[in-house]
């Protein structure tokens, strides 16, 4: 379901964004939205179980209107009710051995009578209608996605100590807050939201991978206690300055394509760095890349979109200057 989002994204991912330009390679916090079924066209179905031993069960786009007799099934784990048209969680309380519940684009506006389901570990409730985190009793649960709602506040979820993966994506989100004490919490996706600075973000010392891509963010801070973290996507902001990673010495992946930065630095003690995307700025010192020489370990550079392009041998320069590069934007290297 969305365990994608766990993952590096390569650079022509579906997932990818698209500026003007080029492609920028980045993560997935924007799930791409499929056609939702219309319930003026035809007729709802009713929801019919024809295994009542099934383990998995999957009826996804068969534009259900309700979820109802669920009684027989006594050993289900996973239950899939993808692009249906259901608006109510319900009817799910003899579940009680579930452990991933998949109601993706549906007409859900509150999250709801899911209590009984003790061991529940995955909930994917995306691309839905619901305008508030509320409700979430559920001591096991491990990956929790809800992006493309209509979320305006991150709130009562800090009670999930098991959280381990939180997708927020693509809501109405304007400060980064109630996260404390999520010490398993190991990714977090915030992409495409409205938040204008990193802040309350020092409890996550466990976190891995940050999105905050598609934001208006202005200024990278608020890093310092992130020590454990190897994958940061800041594109598409308004960043001007590279700085605030001082302690984030395990970075693997840096992503801050598309914001306005003149120059790379602050940067040089990123050894373990293997993906740099910094396409759409305002590069244009080749001794920059003097700051990424210590990263030996260097694979791919996206560069693309900055006054360095405009070098008839910009190719050749960059691989000169990095030989452990096997791409340059989207290009393998010979």
């Amino acid at each position: 379901m969305g365990d994608a989002a766990e993952e590096k994204m390569s650079p022509d991912s579906d997932t990818n964004h698209h500026s003007e330009e080029y492609d920028e390679p980045t993560v997935e916090s924007d799930i791409e939205e499929e056609s939702r079924a219309d319930p003026e066209e035809g007729e709802t179905e009713d929801l019919v179980v024809l295994d009542p031993n099934a383990v998995d069960v999957d009826l996804n786009h068969r534009r259900i209107a309700k979820i109802e007799n669920l009684e027989a099934l006594t050993c289900v784990e996973n239950l899939c009710l993808r692009w249906n048209l259901i608006k109510k969680i319900e009817n799910l309380h003899t579940l009680t051995m579930l452990k991933e519940l998949e109601l993706y684009d549906n007409q859900i506006v509150v999250i709801e009578n899911l209590s009984a389901l003790v061991n529940l570990e995955v909930l994917d409730i995306s691309f839905n209608r619901i305008r508030k985190i509320e409700n979430l009793q559920l001591p096991n649960l491990k990956k929790l996605f809800l992006c493309a709602n209509k979320i305006s506040r991150i709130e009562n979820v800090n009670h999930l100590k098991n959280l381990e993966l939180l997708e927020l994506g693509d809501n109405k989100i304007r400060v980064v807050e109630n996260l404390d004490g999520m010490t398993s919490l190991k990714s977090i996706f915030l992409g495409k939201n409205k938040i204008t600075k990193l802040q309350n973000l020092d409890s996550l010392i466990n976190l891995e991978i940050l999105g905050v891509q598609s934001n208006r963010i202005t200024k990278l801070e608020g890093l310092g206690r992130l020590v454990n973290l190897e994958q940061l996507y800041c594109s598409h902001n308004g960043i001007e300055v590279l700085e605030g990673l001082d302690n984030n010495c395990k970075l693997e992946t840096l992503d801050m394509a598309v914001n306005r930065i003149k120059k790379i630095e602050n940067i040089n003690h990123l050894i373990k760095l293997e993906e740099f995307w910094f396409n759409g700025n305002q590069i244009s010192d080749w001794n920059d890349l003097k700051q990424l020489e210590n990263a030996k370990g260097l694979q791919t550079v996206y560069l693309e979109g900055n006054p360095l392009q405009r070098d008839p041998n910009y190719r050749r320069k960059i691989k000169l200057a990095l030989p452990s590069l096997t791409q340059i934007d989207a290009t393998l290297c010979r």
